[in-house]
């Protein structure tokens, strides 16, 4: 049996009230060359059941256990066998063409690994939810150009950026049989980033397809502000940093991350974007997954050695040169915070 150009991957976690959505989009694409796995991380609401009976065209892993975005993409890599692994929220809504754009780029180059589509908010489709990824320096991260309206952008079909959101993003399998996938400790957030530098630091490129649209709701599973995803996100750029920057770089870490706190405490006494969402939640309850990502980081360090000497055996970009790259894509705190 021939297999597909590209393998969809779902992860879905008591998503059922999206998963409808999210498929019948797919039904309607003009590139027809795939499969879709839609992995299930030990749903509870009816999730299997609405797939089993309503979609039998979608292979279906199911897991006894939530394992995250990290590692319910590995479950439905394991059991992929497109040339293109292209990575899908649940939450989300494709239009027509999508595939057939995103993957246009890496068809016409090989040295294209990774390619990002244009993310839109769901209920508001002018409004942008990513354009790419870009990257504070101390690791953070956050969509680019979030928030901006896209008729008031001026953008080339095909854009250099410096890794795809993995929320809609395509990764070529050649590039993963390399570096890997996701890391299976990320459990969720910043995952994308990790993947996305290591294929940069690997030789790979990575670029937008403008015209390979997609509505996402915006973190509809892990809250906007919560305090798991405030633990996670605070412990996982860290390891972001450790595994790929370079060493130069990570002298200066502390640094950066003590000009985020400050530019975190300004926010919250002005009450503004982050910070004003800050001051609406459970402020000790925030603080403390802070303090415990920080924690976290740190006790992992040894770990991380290893994982950082790992990337490096990959590595074809010299530290000048993913420098100069994490610079050319850069984010400030104000922008990462702003932003809500």
């Amino acid at each position: 049996m021939k297999s597909p150009l590209i393998s969809v991957i779902i992860v879905n976690w008591n998503g059922k009230e999206y998963l409808p959505v999210c498929l019948d989009s797919l039904l309607e694409q003009s590139c027809t060359d795939f499969e879709t796995i839609v992995v299930d991380n030990g749903s509870h609401d009816g999730s299997l059941e609405l797939l089993h009976n309503s979609y039998p065209w979608v292979r279906v892993v199911s897991l006894p256990v939530n394992t995250g975005f990290a590692g319910g993409n590995n479950a439905g890599l394991a059991v992929s066998s497109g040339k293109y692994i292209v990575t899908l929220n649940n939450d989300t809504r494709v239009d027509s063409s999508w595939l057939a754009e995103l993957i246009a780029p890496a068809e016409a180059e090989h040295q294209v690994g990774m390619v990002a589509s244009r993310i839109c908010a769901f209920d508001a489709p002018d409004q942008i939810d990513s354009l790419g990824v870009t990257i504070c320096p101390d690791g953070m991260s956050r969509g680019s150009r979030r928030l901006a309206s896209y008729s008031a952008l001026s953008l080339a079909k095909t854009e250099e950026i410096l890794i795809p959101s993995a929320c809609a993003a395509l990764y070529r399998r050649e590039m993963l049989d390399e570096t890997g996938f996701f890391d299976d400790d990320f459990f969720a957030y910043c995952e994308d980033t990790d993947l996305g530098l290591r294929g940069r630091l690997a030789g790979w490129s990575a670029v937008l397809a403008r015209d390979a649209i997609v509505y996402h709701r915006y973190s509809r599973s892990g809250g906007v502000f919560s305090p798991l995803k405030l633990y996670l996100v605070e412990r996982n750029h860290f390891w972001v940093a450790l595994k790929s920057f370079p060493a130069v770089m990570l002298l200066s870490l502390p640094f950066w991350t003590m000009v985020r706190y400050l530019v975190q405490a300004r926010l919250v006494v002005g009450a503004r974007g982050a910070g004003a969402q800050f001051r609406n939640a459970s402020s000790a309850e925030l603080i403390k997954a802070l303090v415990r990502g920080v924690g976290d980081a740190l006790k992992s360090l040894p770990q991380l050695i290893r994982k950082r000497r790992m990337v490096k055996a990959t590595r074809r970009l010299s530290p000048g040169e993913m420098r100069m790259l994490l610079k050319k894509f850069s984010l400030s705190f104000s922008e990462l915070l702003d932003a809500g």
